[in-house]
Protein backbone atom coordinates (compact mmCIF):
# COMPACT_ATOMS: atom_id res chain seq x y z
CA UNK A 1 0.00 0.00 0.00
CA UNK A 2 1.09 3.74 -0.34
CA UNK A 3 1.80 4.16 2.98
CA UNK A 4 4.36 1.55 3.35
CA UNK A 5 7.16 3.49 1.37
CA UNK A 6 10.57 2.63 1.76
CA UNK A 7 12.89 4.21 4.46
CA UNK A 8 10.51 5.06 6.91
CA UNK A 9 10.64 3.94 10.47
CA UNK A 10 7.36 3.77 12.07
CA UNK A 11 6.61 4.39 15.66
CA UNK A 12 3.16 2.05 16.38
CA UNK A 13 0.50 2.32 18.92
CA UNK A 14 -0.10 -1.38 20.03
CA UNK A 15 -3.46 -2.25 21.80
CA UNK A 16 -3.15 -1.88 25.51
CA UNK A 17 -6.04 -4.83 26.23
CA UNK A 18 -7.88 -5.59 23.96
CA UNK A 19 -6.89 -6.60 20.77
CA UNK A 20 -9.69 -5.52 18.48
CA UNK A 21 -8.27 -1.82 19.23
CA UNK A 22 -5.62 -2.93 16.63
CA UNK A 23 -5.71 -0.14 14.17
CA UNK A 24 -5.75 -2.00 10.39
CA UNK A 25 -2.76 0.39 9.22
CA UNK A 26 -0.84 -1.29 11.99
CA UNK A 27 -2.07 -5.07 10.93
CA UNK A 28 -1.00 -4.13 7.62
CA UNK A 29 2.38 -2.92 8.33
CA UNK A 30 2.98 -5.74 10.48
CA UNK A 31 2.54 -8.23 7.97
CA UNK A 32 4.53 -6.69 5.77
CA UNK A 33 7.68 -4.30 7.76
CA UNK A 34 10.74 -5.61 6.45
CA UNK A 35 11.74 -5.36 10.21
CA UNK A 36 9.73 -4.75 13.23
CA UNK A 37 11.68 -3.81 16.47
CA UNK A 38 10.09 -5.26 19.41
CA UNK A 39 10.50 -4.22 23.15
CA UNK A 40 9.40 -7.90 24.12
CA UNK A 41 9.53 -10.11 20.81
CA UNK A 42 7.36 -13.08 22.76
CA UNK A 43 4.45 -10.52 23.76
CA UNK A 44 4.80 -9.36 19.95
CA UNK A 45 4.18 -12.66 18.45
CA UNK A 46 1.34 -13.27 21.00
CA UNK A 47 -0.02 -10.68 19.92
CA UNK A 48 -0.13 -10.94 16.05
CA UNK A 49 -1.28 -14.44 16.80
CA UNK A 50 -4.36 -13.74 18.41
CA UNK A 51 -4.55 -10.86 15.76
CA UNK A 52 -4.16 -14.05 13.12
CA UNK A 53 -1.14 -12.28 10.94
CA UNK A 54 1.49 -13.76 9.84
CA UNK A 55 5.06 -11.72 10.32
CA UNK A 56 7.25 -11.92 7.33
CA UNK A 57 9.86 -9.74 8.20
CA UNK A 58 12.97 -9.66 10.74
CA UNK A 59 11.94 -9.42 14.09
CA UNK A 60 14.88 -7.38 16.46
CA UNK A 61 14.32 -7.07 20.62
CA UNK A 62 14.39 -3.41 21.04
CA UNK A 63 14.13 -2.41 24.80
CA UNK A 64 15.92 -0.58 26.99
CA UNK A 65 19.17 -2.10 27.30
CA UNK A 66 19.82 -2.30 23.25
CA UNK A 67 18.87 0.79 21.98
CA UNK A 68 21.59 2.38 21.85
CA UNK A 69 22.36 -0.15 19.80
CA UNK A 70 19.87 -1.30 18.15
CA UNK A 71 19.44 2.04 16.95
CA UNK A 72 22.23 2.64 14.75
CA UNK A 73 21.56 -0.61 12.72
CA UNK A 74 17.34 0.47 12.53
CA UNK A 75 18.63 3.88 10.98
CA UNK A 76 21.40 2.09 8.54
CA UNK A 77 18.50 -0.27 7.45
CA UNK A 78 16.18 2.89 6.89
CA UNK A 79 18.82 4.60 5.07
CA UNK A 80 19.25 1.63 2.44
CA UNK A 81 15.42 1.67 1.89
CA UNK A 82 13.85 -0.76 4.37
CA UNK A 83 10.44 -0.13 5.83
CA UNK A 84 10.98 -0.19 9.86
CA UNK A 85 8.13 -0.64 12.37
CA UNK A 86 8.92 0.00 16.12
CA UNK A 87 6.04 -1.08 18.69
CA UNK A 88 6.07 -1.35 22.70
CA UNK A 89 4.64 -3.95 24.93
CA UNK A 90 1.31 -2.00 25.24
CA UNK A 91 0.59 1.95 23.61
CA UNK A 92 3.17 4.19 21.83
CA UNK A 93 6.94 4.00 21.84
CA UNK A 94 8.57 6.79 23.74
CA UNK A 95 5.62 7.00 25.86
CA UNK A 96 7.31 5.59 29.21
CA UNK A 97 8.81 3.14 26.86
CA UNK A 98 11.89 2.88 24.54
CA UNK A 99 12.12 4.74 21.19
CA UNK A 100 12.45 8.21 22.25
CA UNK A 101 16.76 7.20 21.61
CA UNK A 102 15.90 5.93 18.20
CA UNK A 103 13.54 8.81 17.19
CA UNK A 104 16.41 11.38 18.49
CA UNK A 105 19.20 9.72 16.26
CA UNK A 106 16.83 8.95 13.39
CA UNK A 107 15.97 12.65 13.62
CA UNK A 108 19.55 13.98 13.64
CA UNK A 109 20.16 11.70 10.89
CA UNK A 110 17.31 12.68 8.28
CA UNK A 111 15.22 9.46 7.84
CA UNK A 112 11.70 9.80 8.08
CA UNK A 113 9.54 9.05 11.34
CA UNK A 114 6.17 7.95 11.01
CA UNK A 115 3.40 8.12 13.75
CA UNK A 116 0.90 4.96 13.73
CA UNK A 117 -1.54 6.43 16.11
CA UNK A 118 -3.36 4.39 18.67
CA UNK A 119 -3.95 3.34 21.99
CA UNK A 120 -3.04 4.93 24.50
CA UNK A 121 -3.34 4.15 28.51
CA UNK A 122 -2.57 8.19 29.54
CA UNK A 123 -5.25 9.16 27.32
CA UNK A 124 -7.52 6.83 27.78
CA UNK A 125 -7.38 7.15 31.61
CA UNK A 126 -7.54 10.89 31.42
CA UNK A 127 -10.98 10.59 29.27
CA UNK A 128 -12.71 8.95 31.48
CA UNK A 129 -11.25 10.58 35.03
CA UNK A 130 -14.11 13.03 35.06
CA UNK A 131 -11.28 15.77 35.63
CA UNK A 132 -10.36 18.60 33.65
CA UNK A 133 -8.63 17.64 29.98
CA UNK A 134 -8.21 21.17 28.42
CA UNK A 135 -4.63 21.10 29.91
CA UNK A 136 -2.57 18.08 31.43
CA UNK A 137 0.42 16.87 31.69
CA UNK A 138 1.92 13.45 31.53
CA UNK A 139 4.36 12.24 34.74
CA UNK A 140 5.03 8.61 33.62
CA UNK A 141 6.32 6.88 36.71
CA UNK A 142 7.33 8.76 39.95
CA UNK A 143 10.93 8.55 41.12
CA UNK A 144 11.48 5.38 43.52
CA UNK A 145 14.01 7.17 46.23
CA UNK A 146 11.95 8.47 48.60
CA UNK A 147 14.32 11.64 48.19
CA UNK A 148 13.83 12.45 44.97
CA UNK A 149 10.17 11.05 45.50
CA UNK A 150 9.41 13.83 47.92
CA UNK A 151 10.84 16.35 45.93
CA UNK A 152 8.94 15.70 43.14
CA UNK A 153 5.76 15.63 45.04
CA UNK A 154 6.64 19.03 46.50
CA UNK A 155 6.75 20.60 42.59
CA UNK A 156 3.92 18.77 41.88
CA UNK A 157 1.75 20.49 44.81
CA UNK A 158 1.40 23.19 42.67
CA UNK A 159 0.79 21.76 39.16
CA UNK A 160 -2.45 23.74 38.41
CA UNK A 161 -3.00 21.30 34.85
CA UNK A 162 -4.63 17.52 35.60
CA UNK A 163 -1.80 15.30 35.90
CA UNK A 164 -1.35 11.54 35.37
CA UNK A 165 1.05 8.53 36.36
CA UNK A 166 1.82 5.26 35.48
CA UNK A 167 2.79 3.02 38.32
CA UNK A 168 2.50 -0.78 38.83
CA UNK A 169 -0.20 -2.46 41.40
CA UNK A 170 1.79 -3.32 44.40
CA UNK A 171 3.21 0.26 44.77
CA UNK A 172 -0.41 1.74 44.05
CA UNK A 173 -1.43 1.93 47.42
CA UNK A 174 2.04 3.28 48.80
CA UNK A 175 1.88 5.86 45.68
CA UNK A 176 -1.51 7.31 46.99
CA UNK A 177 -0.28 7.59 50.54
CA UNK A 178 2.49 10.42 49.14
CA UNK A 179 0.16 11.83 46.80
CA UNK A 180 -2.57 12.72 49.68
CA UNK A 181 0.28 13.88 52.09
CA UNK A 182 2.22 15.77 49.49
CA UNK A 183 -1.05 17.25 47.71
CA UNK A 184 -3.40 17.05 50.28
CA UNK A 185 -6.50 14.22 50.97
CA UNK A 186 -9.68 16.25 49.29
CA UNK A 187 -7.20 16.36 45.80
CA UNK A 188 -9.79 14.72 43.51
CA UNK A 189 -8.14 11.71 41.38
CA UNK A 190 -9.32 8.47 39.14
CA UNK A 191 -7.45 5.19 39.41
CA UNK A 192 -7.78 3.49 35.98
CA UNK A 193 -7.27 0.15 36.27
CA UNK A 194 -7.03 -2.72 33.14
CA UNK A 195 -8.41 -0.39 30.46
CA UNK A 196 -9.37 -1.94 27.55
CA UNK A 197 -9.54 -5.55 29.25
CA UNK A 198 -12.07 -7.77 31.03
CA UNK A 199 -11.67 -6.61 34.06
CA UNK A 200 -11.52 -3.00 33.70
CA UNK A 201 -12.31 -0.78 36.73
CA UNK A 202 -12.05 3.24 37.25
CA UNK A 203 -12.45 4.10 40.61
CA UNK A 204 -12.87 7.82 41.50
CA UNK A 205 -12.59 10.32 44.29
CA UNK A 206 -10.40 11.90 47.31
CA UNK A 207 -7.08 10.90 47.75
CA UNK A 208 -8.33 10.01 51.04
CA UNK A 209 -11.20 7.96 49.47
CA UNK A 210 -8.42 6.06 46.95
CA UNK A 211 -5.86 5.30 49.73
CA UNK A 212 -8.71 3.61 51.94
CA UNK A 213 -9.90 1.80 48.59
CA UNK A 214 -6.58 0.74 47.76
CA UNK A 215 -5.65 -0.44 51.53
CA UNK A 216 -9.23 -2.16 51.70
CA UNK A 217 -8.24 -4.69 48.83
CA UNK A 218 -5.18 -5.43 46.63
CA UNK A 219 -4.84 -3.45 43.54
CA UNK A 220 -4.60 -6.15 40.36
CA UNK A 221 -3.32 -5.00 37.17
CA UNK A 222 -2.03 -2.35 34.93
CA UNK A 223 -3.02 0.87 36.57
CA UNK A 224 -2.99 4.36 35.91
CA UNK A 225 -3.85 7.43 37.94
CA UNK A 226 -5.11 10.80 37.01
CA UNK A 227 -4.97 13.27 39.68
CA UNK A 228 -6.36 16.52 40.03
CA UNK A 229 -4.50 20.14 39.03
CA UNK A 230 -3.50 22.40 41.85
CA UNK A 231 -6.37 24.99 42.90
CA UNK A 232 -5.86 28.53 41.88
CA UNK A 233 -4.77 30.35 44.66
CA UNK A 234 -7.45 32.54 46.36
CA UNK A 235 -6.93 36.09 45.25
CA UNK A 236 -10.54 36.94 46.99
CA UNK A 237 -11.38 36.08 50.80
CA UNK A 238 -13.87 33.63 51.02
CA UNK A 239 -16.24 36.14 53.37
CA UNK A 240 -16.25 38.86 50.55
CA UNK A 241 -17.35 35.96 47.82
CA UNK A 242 -20.10 34.95 50.41
CA UNK A 243 -21.41 38.28 50.09
CA UNK A 244 -20.89 38.92 46.44
CA UNK A 245 -23.06 35.89 46.47
CA UNK A 246 -25.57 36.93 48.47
CA UNK A 247 -25.94 40.11 46.48
CA UNK A 248 -26.21 38.06 43.10
CA UNK A 249 -28.58 36.31 44.18
CA UNK A 250 -30.84 38.79 45.50
CA UNK A 251 -30.25 40.62 42.63
CA UNK A 252 -31.04 37.95 39.59
CA UNK A 253 -33.30 35.99 41.56
CA UNK A 254 -31.80 32.85 41.60
CA UNK A 255 -30.71 30.12 44.18
CA UNK A 256 -27.59 30.94 46.83
CA UNK A 257 -26.13 28.09 45.42
CA UNK A 258 -26.06 29.13 41.93
CA UNK A 259 -24.95 32.45 42.98
CA UNK A 260 -22.25 30.74 44.87
CA UNK A 261 -21.08 28.78 42.40
CA UNK A 262 -20.84 31.48 39.83
CA UNK A 263 -18.56 34.00 42.04
CA UNK A 264 -16.56 30.87 43.13
CA UNK A 265 -15.33 30.05 39.70
CA UNK A 266 -11.82 31.10 38.88
CA UNK A 267 -11.61 32.50 42.68
CA UNK A 268 -9.32 29.51 43.95
CA UNK A 269 -12.14 28.78 46.28
CA UNK A 270 -14.83 25.82 46.19
CA UNK A 271 -18.03 26.53 45.49
CA UNK A 272 -19.55 24.68 48.27
CA UNK A 273 -17.42 26.62 50.83
CA UNK A 274 -18.53 29.85 49.34
CA UNK A 275 -21.88 28.63 49.68
CA UNK A 276 -21.89 27.71 53.30
CA UNK A 277 -20.30 30.32 53.90
CA UNK A 278 -23.09 32.85 52.23
CA UNK A 279 -25.48 30.82 54.63
CA UNK A 280 -24.35 31.52 57.50
CA UNK A 281 -23.82 35.60 56.42
CA UNK A 282 -27.39 35.91 55.51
Amino acid sequence: MSEQAPGIIYMAATPIGNVDDASLRLRELLASADIIAAEDTRRLRNLCARMEVALTGTILAFHEHVEDERAADLIEAAQKGQTVLVVSDAGTPTVSDPGYRLSVKAAEAGVRLAPLPGPSAALAALSVSGLPSDRFVFEGFLPRKHSELKSHLAELADEPRTFILFESPRRTAETLRALRDALGGDRRAALCRELTKTYEEVTRGTLTELVVHTEAEPVLGEVTLVIEGAPKRATTSIEELAQQALALAEREGIRLKEAAATVAEDSGHRPNAVFKEALGAG
